[in-house]
This record gives C-alpha cells, sequence and structure tokens, in this order.
C-alpha cells in the first residue's frame, strides 16, 4: 500500500521528474488510444504553461503531475494531469488538482476549463466527480469525437 503523505510544489517544465510523468502519460495515452496523434491543437510547453505542479510522496518520489495554461482574461485550462497507476485512488489527483485550482485563483482566473479523451472514462468520472461540468468543446477541441471538455466556475 502506498503512503498517502505527500507534497506539492511548482517545478519548472524541464524538471527530470515532470519530463519523466509527462512521457509516462504519453505513453499511457498512446496505449489507450492505439495512436500518437490523440492530442489536437497546440502542444503545451514551458512558454504556454504558466506553473507545472509535481506531487512527491514523503521519500520524493514523484507521484504525479499538471499543469495550468492561461487562456484569456479569467480563464485557464488544466494540462497534463497524470497520477503513477501504482499512486491512483490515494488522493494524489485530487490533491494535484485543488493545487491548480488555487493557483488558477492566484492568477485571477474564475473558470478553469479541461480536455479529456473517450478512451479515458476514468478521467472523465474523477472530474465530473470533482466538481467539473460537461460543456461544450472550445477551441482546438470543436468537432474532435474523442473529445470531452469540462469546466468548472473557481
Amino acid at each position: 500500500m502506498l503512503d498517502c503523505t505527500f507534497a506539492i510544489a511548482p517545478v519548472t517544465w524541464d524538471d527530470p521528474d515532470a519530463v519523466r510523468l509527462r512521457a509516462a502519460q504519453r505513453t499511457e495515452l498512446d496505449a489507450r488510444y492505439g495512436t500518437d496523434d490523440h492530442e489536437p491543437g497546440a502542444v503545451p510547453t514551458a512558454e504556454t504553461v504558466a506553473v507545472f505542479l509535481v506531487a512527491r510522496d514523503a521519500d520524493g518520489t514523484a507521484l504525479g503531475c499538471g499543469g495550468l495554461r492561461l487562456l484569456g482574461p479569467g480563464s485557464g485550462e488544466v494540462k497534463r494531469m497524470y497520477v503513477e497507476p501504482a499512486a491512483r485512488g490515494t488522493g494524489v489527483a485530487t490533491a494535484l488538482l485543488r493545487a491548480l485550482e488555487d493557483r488558477a485563483r492566484d492568477f485571477g482566473i474564475a473558470r478553469l476549463l479541461l480536455e479529456t479523451g473517450t478512451g479515458q472514462p476514468d478521467a472523465i468520472r474523477f472530474y465530473q466527480r470533482e466538481g467539473y461540468e460537461p460543456i461544450e468543446a472550445y477551441g482546438p477541441y470543436v468537432g474532435e469525437p474523442l473529445s470531452r471538455c469540462f469546466a468548472r466556475d473557481l
């Protein structure tokens, strides 16, 4: 059983644990969708992600990550939310999401949006459980049959 004690802190986009976690996410999504072409729109970068957080256990092992991209006045987008499979169900994802929401408030964001996909029913359930409501597709996700978009007013 995984120890549920963890800390969440901002890291640089090129932090080795951040890079490793994002790569693990891509590998998992590639397997779920059967292709590496499953992300509409611009890929997040250090220049487009305002803050990137990593959750670590008491030993300092990185368990999960998530980023915040600013979209415009009063809105932002959750990007690259991922938790290692062994850490799922321990509260890491919820803590990461709440930390991202707190950071969003610091940026003056009143509405947080996100996109996930039909191949991620667990993510859809998680976001809905955490208060995110389904919305019409926005931005690069309009017309994308695999995209499911959500939002929450902060």
